[in-house]
């Protein structure tokens, strides 16, 4: 491989993307729609971008709510560079709706409690986490001393823990009613999860939702603006407005990592329509 030419397209693939968020950002046309599921970002999607910049794409997006992943804030941070980053955030008119994917597989119990330190130092009333079941006894006692909900969230069949949503209700039915899910549909599809009966199941147990779209509903790497794909968005959104669902509709775009804005343009333009669609 010429090493000239990678660079070369590296450079020019930032300076796209860059040039596609000021161009966003700079639109000032109000949205004419009104939304009653909470639709946000997992920042998880701008993980090529700074805070700052990941900040100037949400609100390009005309979005409100986030949930921040550690590329934006480690988890080490001190409690001034945490205060920081939550003003950054507020400042923008964005809400903390929660922090994650966060690991919860080690049982080390002080980095499990500063886990939950940062959330509430940040304000968010979930964390999006991946524990085993090991670590779910701590995570329900740091629940009930922190009054934050623990959102697991399922990976599909290569997930040896949590594969789908049934595997995480089953594991938290007998626990606190904070201790939940976080539904990935891309995953839970190809976990082979029909994913509006499992958000009928897992009903106020659901504490935060990871929102894509595939192509084909077996291959992760399918991926493709929400809308252009195959999985039943119009009759998920029906179900969680049935059953009155307050959580985060956090749009997770894990492809096209160096220009994700125009992707998630089309899925929230598709989403909000689809919410439109609905209340007409």
């Amino acid at each position: 491989m010429d090493i000239r030419t990678t660079r070369r397209e590296l450079i020019g693939g930032a300076a796209v993307a860059m040039a596609a968020l000021r161009k966003a950002e700079a639109a000032t046309t109000p949205a004419t729609h009104s939304e009653d599921l909470k639709l946000g970002v997992a920042s998880y999607s701008f993980r090529k971008f700074s805070r700052a910049d990941a900040i100037k794409g949400i609100k390009a997006l005309k979005i409100s709510y986030v949930n921040i992943k550690d590329f934006h804030l480690a988890l080490t941070s001190t409690p001034d560079e945490i205060a920081t980053a939550r003003k950054d955030f507020e400042d923008a008119g964005i809400r903390i709706l929660g922090v994650g994917n966060v690991g919860f597989a080690k049982n080390d119990e002080s980095e499990m409690k500063r886990n939950f330190e940062y959330a509430k130092q940040l304000g968010a009333p979930v964390i999006v986490m991946a524990p085993t079941m090991e670590t779910l006894p701590f995570i329900e006692k740091m629940v009930k001393e922190y009054n934050i909900k623990a959102a697991i969230h399922n990976h599909g069949p290569e997930d040896k823990h949590f594969p789908s949503p049934e595997s995480v209700l089953s594991a938290v039915k007998n626990m606190d009613p904070r201790m939940g899910l976080c539904m990935d549909i891309g995953h839970s599809v190809r976990a082979g999860s029909d994913i509006i009966a499992a958000a009928k199941e897992a009903g106020p147990r659901l504490h935060d939702m990871h929102a894509k779209d595939l192509a084909n509903l077996s291959d992760k790497d399918s991926q493709v603006p929400v809308g252009d794909g195959v999985i039943p968005i119009v009759a998920l959104f029906k179900q969680l407005k049935k059953m009155n669902y307050k959580g985060g509709v956090m749009l997770e775009y894990e492809v096209q990592a160096e220009a994700p804005l125009p992707g998630m343009q089309k899925s929230f333009s598709y989403m909000r329509g689809v919410l439109d669609g609905l209340k007409g």
